[in-house]
């Protein structure tokens, strides 16, 4: 009996953990939402206008840098000192830092001189939030089982989809509170969510060797990192992720106002947002039964499909049903591309594999701000 409950406990989610990583995730979801508010206005109020097009540029490079070094740097501290949370943990203070000196800077109304430190606090917060992101979703291996990935990252999707649908009364909040109590509550909010992670997750590595025991382990040492795979199903979905988000609220409120008058974009975006966090947890069974490669490159077809569909069709009904489409698939992406790059990276280089996926999530997104604020697009 005792040996069928440690078998039970072994193939079971932590739900502990994985909770405690869905809420740092929704802290940083939460957090960029607040630097997209904030940023322009900031620089428009301290008359930093001139420098939009270079932090823009400095975000996107960073945003795609960062992710892999944070991770090469989280397997070294977990091999070396037998796990990752001393790149977590540094990450998450420098990032509550950086807030908390962004509000003393904006509460002390700073003057000509001080007010230069702003723009540099914007590019160590940049940093700061790319630093732990990645070392601390890799993470997800240690308390999911490999045939539960997909469900984790479901939780994940949820929180992640949740938070954004509720942009425009999060984004109603930040403005009521305003701008230094916002970045306050920002670095607050990591630090506790990464102070409950550390909390909960330390005892998987309080063993006798004090070394970290994934659950989703593949294989050791026998299996090559694919990485320009891993890189290859980033991408994918930070394209999926940069149309639905930039290009789809647009191009929707044209084409389905023949439908419903006055249809707004950003509804039918919260719309798509609601529909993958309902059908993340069932899509994530799916995904489990047809496998994660089969079903992320079913995904990727008909995503591709649905894309060009809604750009191309004029038939309100047509784009409708493949908005619907967009968003089914989208979801099976969310769920099965983190966790395939995850099982197809060398166990020695997790965490770095995890950034190099990252790194092609944020890719096309930074490509895209940088061609706009150039007049490119």
């Amino acid at each position: 009996m005792e040996a069928l409950t440690l078998n039970q406990k072994q193939n079971a989610i932590q739900w502990k953990q994985l909770l405690s990583l869905a809420a740092l995730y929704g802290s940083v979801v939460i957090g960029w939402i607040a630097y997209q508010q904030y940023q322009p206005k900031l620089l428009v109020q301290f008359k930093f206008t001139d420098f939009t097009f270079l932090l823009i540029v400095a975000q996107a490079l960073i945003l795609t840098i960062t992710p892999p070094i944070a991770g090469r740097m989280g397997d070294r501290f977990r091999l070396e000192k037998g796990h990752r949370i001393p790149i977590i943990a540094a990450g998450i203070s420098f990032a509550a830092m950086v807030f908390m000196a962004v509000a003393f800077t904006l509460f002390s109304n700073p003057g000509e001189i001080v007010k230069w430190v702003l723009p540099i606090l914007i590019v160590f917060w940049l940093i700061a939030m790319s630093i732990f992101t990645s070392p601390a979703l890799s993470t997800m291996e240690l308390f999911t089982p490999v045939d539960k990935l997909p469900k984790a990252m479901a939780v994940l999707t949820i929180v992640a989809n949740l938070i954004y649908a509720l942009e425009p009364v999060i984004v109603d909040i930040i403005d009521f509170i305003g701008a230094p109590l916002t970045f306050v509550t920002g670095g607050v909010v990591v630090f506790i969510s990464g102070y409950a992670l550390k909390r909960n997750s330390l005892h998987l590595f309080s063993n006798n060797d004090n070394k970290e025991r994934p659950m989703a382990v593949f294989t050791l040492d026998t299996q090559k990192s694919r990485r320009g795979y891993i890189f290859f199903l980033g991408i994918v979905l930070g394209i999926a992720t940069t149309v639905m988000f930039n290009l789809f609220p647009a191009v929707l409120e044209r084409k389905l106002n023949v439908l419903v008058e006055n249809w707004n974009g950003k509804i039918l975006l919260v719309d798509m947002l609601l529909l993958s966090a309902i059908l993340s947890l069932p899509l994530s069974n799916l995904v489990n039964r047809l496998g994660m490669e089969k079903s992320f490159w079913i995904s990727l077809v008909l995503i591709s499909v649905s894309t060009v569909s809604i750009f191309f069709f004029q038939s309100a009904g047509v784009v409708l049903i493949m908005a619907i489409v967009y968003a089914i698939t989208f979801t099976s992406l969310s769920v099965s591309s983190l966790p395939l790059a995850i099982r197809n990276s060398n166990y020695y280089e997790k965490v770095f594999c995890v950034g190099i996926f990252f790194s092609g999530v944020a890719l096309p997104d930074g490509i895209l701000e940088v061609l706009q604020a150039s007049g490119i697009l």
